[in-house]
């Protein structure tokens, strides 16, 4: 049995599908059971609530043999490092009650360097609390999501351009979603692997925001740009959508610390490259998004 955290994301969503594509047995923890697709109702154990709460927790790892862990972002979380650390002990707690050895996450990149860098950083403190508990580990190790530019597509359709804070001219590494949960996936399904680790997920090349500008514009036929905000305003705009002080301030962190080399801190091999180019997760997903 393994046991999926946030299955109506992204992520976990895709990963429940390919579990249970292998015929594997499947238990999801979700705070909203009506969100999940009706094969997921209909073929995965499916335990109400969130996955920071104890009882929660061990309804679902009773019996369970890893657990797939993703930390839900809160935009208004007033302490973002204690909003990852609260699900991550909840979560080592109720693997040590339960016996369950093994847990893949979904972190940041940005372990091997000595790096401020927001809301990374707090993601890899989850990590190493893991790592201490003395469980089997695997991070996975996650640049930009491609995903990220659907917050763009009203301004893309209306304006032409997306905006954020980062240099324009930095190459690094993005990824889709769908490839961080297919590396879940063979990770969960192996059980060779054993004590503390990670596997960084960079998709198939390096790429500047303009190479994205350009690439965009390309596939959909019409002139697209980026528009870099200056860091106040940038933080100015997230306070203003509801985010907390911490939150906002982590962000600019963390693209302060991208835009210092971040994201080029894992060295990129035939194990850590995945195959679906920002080219054609753009004609396949925001080209559609965009009403194109």
């Amino acid at each position: 049995m393994i046991v999926v955290t946030t299955p109506t994301g992204q992520i976990g969503s895709e990963l429940v599908r390919l579990l249970l594509a292998a015929g594997h047995s499947v238990r999801v923890v979700a705070r909203h059971p009506e969100k999940l697709a009706p094969e997921v109702r209909d073929r995965a154990s499916v335990v109400r609530g969130s996955s920071d709460e104890v009882a929660v927790l061990d309804g679902a790892l009773a019996g369970a043999e890893s657990l797939f862990h993703v930390v839900p972002p809160v935009f208004g979380a007033p302490n973002v490092t204690e909003h990852y650390l609260r699900f991550t002990r909840a979560a080592c707690a109720a693997m040590q009650r339960n016996g369950v050895r093994r847990v893949v996450s979904v972190s940041g990149i940005g372990r091997r360097v000595d790096m401020k860098a927001g809301v990374v950083t707090s993601s890899l403190l989850k990590d190493a609390e893991f790592e201490r508990a003395g469980f089997d580990v695997r991070a996975l190790w996650c640049p930009g999501f491609m995903e990220n530019m659907l917050r763009n597509v009203e301004t893309l359709r209306t304006q032409g351009k997306f905006f954020g804070m980062s240099r324009s001219d930095v190459k690094a590494p993005f990824v889709a979603t769908r490839d961080i949960a297919a590396s879940a996936a063979r990770l969960l399904l192996d059980r060779s692997w054993t004590g503390p680790g990670g596997l960084a997920v960079l998709g198939p090349e390096d790429l500047s925001l303009d190479d994205i500008a350009a690439i965009t514009a390309d596939v959909c036929g019409r002139p697209i740009s980026y528009q870099r905000l200056p860091a106040a305003v940038y933080k100015a705009e997230l306070l203003k959508h509801g985010a907390s002080e911490d939150f906002a301030q982590g962000l600019v962190e963390m693209h302060e610390a991208k835009d210092r080399g971040l994201d080029s801190s894992e060295p990129r091999s035939e194990e850590t490259t995945t195959p679906t180019s920002y080219r054609a997760w753009c004609t396949e997903v925001l080209k559609p998004a965009l009403g194109l």
